[in-house]
């Protein structure tokens, strides 16, 4: 909040579309694969055979499969397969050939990449895809490929390197990265409805994979009309989930006229010296009142009385209605109680100041629904309670002063709501919404399109 941080490192490519990160997380393995899946078609140059590179074969050629399909179907003409190819380089390997747009293999270390001048897409397999695997599951090697393919379906529509470079207001990197993240989002929902022949994700796996895409972000502070943005984890996975939503004929007309981000630049020094992160006790301190007034105006605006939940400190996980995690509406004496003892600093600590915000902010929504004389239980009132906190967001963000949003608070709401179903429980701690996937995507509803998307 303004008045936060997880610093990741990201690092474009010269000469090529592509993104390089370090890769945090614990290990997580999901298969994709299809146990009766058929021989891969793609070749892949450099390959050494192994499973990093078998994966990534079987991707492709699905990959490139879906958009035989799907670019006639979008843009009414008929799909160009790559003509510069696929390229495995191990970077561990000083002797290794490089591939295109690049001088040596060492180029490539923790990238992938899609080269407009060859027409090719190359990847590193000694230290970034088996990392994906590892950390994220598999899908996230599929994610990777299909955001990259995306760049090069990109090119077939005619945006090029040229073209950036001619039109930059009209192609800004994060409008281009953003289209990529769509397009990929389109392949993984042919993937998740059955209609891949090779590949198989499902829901857990899906969750997983995102974390990858959250990984590639850029660093807190970015300013969105910087000229190597890639997207906010927020704006990334909106992106995504828009392609897996909407299709390829949405993503293939977003426009900086049509579409909205939430990255920000930092705008004071003191905002940047600490994250853009509140001290715990500071943000409760700030939160609590400021999400009392959006509600009561909310109710107001309903033709209803507000009345003022009693915002509780508790020494351990609240249990006064269920488990409802670390912040919990108390029906019975309309109180919010707040573990400000354990698990929620440690969330605070570990994801930032606005993983707590979101939290308090659907218990705040839960207290609404009461009011509303809505239910406050069963998974429909999960998703009205994530659909009023990110309206409650989307709010705070359009403000221009007092209490508002950092630069990376975004971030941390996506980041707490796929990792947690805290946030997602209703007032009886139970029917939480689930995937992650969808948590997030109820809580965009309501940043984009405010309460009455909610149904209240």
């Amino acid at each position: 909040m303004r008045h936060r941080s997880i610093a990741l490192i990201v690092a474009t490519a010269l000469l090529a579309v592509g993104c390089t990160a370090e890769i945090p997380g614990r290990p997580r393995a999901a298969k994709v694969v299809k146990k009766e899946a058929s021989s891969p078609t793609v070749q892949v140059r450099g390959s050494d055979n192994g499973p990093i590179d078998k994966l990534a074969a079987t991707a492709l050629t699905d990959i490139e499969e879906f958009w035989t399909d799907s670019f006639q179907s979008t843009f009414n003409k008929p799909w160009k397969p790559l003509t510069g190819g696929y390229f495995s380089v191990d970077t561990a390997d000083a002797t290794a050939k490089p591939p295109p747009c690049t001088q040596k293999a060492a180029d490539v270390e923790g990238n992938a990449f899609y080269c407009p001048a060859a027409d090719a897409i190359a990847w590193d397999r000694a230290s970034l895809l088996p990392v994906l695997q590892d950390r994220f599951g598999e899908a996230a090697v599929v994610v990777v490929l299909a955001h990259e393919m995306g760049h090069a379906v990109q090119n077939r529509m005619g945006i090029t390197p040229e073209a950036e470079r001619r039109e930059p207001d009209r192609y800004p990197t994060i409008l281009t990265e953003a289209q990529a993240d769509c397009f990929a989002g389109a392949f993984v929902r042919n993937v998740t409805d059955g209609k891949s022949p090779r590949l198989d994700i499902n829901a857990d796996a899906l969750d997983k994979a995102l974390g990858a895409l959250i990984t590639f972000r850029d660093p807190v502070g970015t300013s969105p009309e910087d000229e190597q943005a890639h997207g906010s984890a927020f704006d990334r996975v909106a992106a995504f989930q828009d392609g897996y939503e909407q299709g390829t004929k949405f993503c293939s007309q977003m426009t900086v006229q049509n579409r909205q981000f939430t990255q920000r630049a930092f705008t004071s020094t003191t905002d940047r010296a600490n994250g853009g992160n509140l001290p715990f006790d500071d943000m409760l301190e700030a939160v609590t009142p400021d999400l009392d007034g959006f509600f009561k105006d909310v109710a107001t605006k309903a033709g209803k009385t507000w009345q003022s939940p009693r915002a509780e400190a508790s020494q351990t996980e609240p249990t006064c209605s269920g488990d409802q995690g670390p912040v919990a509406y108390c029906p019975s004496d309309k109180t919010i109680k707040i573990d400000t003892k354990e698990e929620l600093p440690d969330l605070h600590k570990e994801f930032g100041d606005y993983a707590t915000g979101t939290l308090i902010a659907t218990r705040y929504a839960m207290a609404e629904l009461a009011v509303l004389g809505k239910p406050t239980e069963g998974e429909k009132a999960s998703a009205a309670a994530l659909c009023l906190a990110g309206a409650y967001t989307g709010a705070v963000f359009q403000r221009q002063d007092g209490f508002g949003l950092s630069p990376g608070d975004f971030d941390e709401a996506v980041t707490v709501l796929l990792q947690f179903d805290y946030a997602a429980r209703d007032a009886k701690g139970g029917n939480p919404v689930d995937p992650g996937f969808q948590r997030v995507a109820r809580f965009r509803e309501g940043v984009f399109e405010g309460a009455k998307k909610c149904g209240v």
